[in-house]
């Protein structure tokens, strides 16, 4: 079975609650904002990653992992599955995302 280009980290638990504060969508991707792709941007541009970005899919609050980020720096990767584990929240990969 072939890897997940990207992952959806839903802002909702296993058990079906919203996942708070409000902002953590926005607050996790901002953690992620300086990996980028060859390093590009780092502390030129305020703005999120494209490896890391807010997103709502199907009303459903999240944050959108590109799984490059692995290659770029395993222990960013490991951040955010980590998160969302240990905040049991749910991952989709492969969402389909248009």
């Amino acid at each position: 079975m072939a890897e997940p280009r990207v992952v959806f980290i839903q802002g909702v638990t296993k058990e079906g609650k919203t996942f708070r504060p409000s902002d953590w969508a926005e607050r996790l991707a901002g953690a992620m904002s300086c990996f980028r792709p060859d390093g590009s941007g780092s502390g030129r541009v305020i703005g999120y990653s494209p490896y890391c970005v807010p997103r709502d899919i199907g009303g459903v609050k999240g944050v959108l992992v590109n799984a490059e980020v692995r290659e770029l720096e395993p222990m960013a990767w490991d951040f955010v599955m980590h998160f969302a584990r240990d905040n049991n929240l749910v991952v989709i990969e492969d969402p389909r995302v248009t």
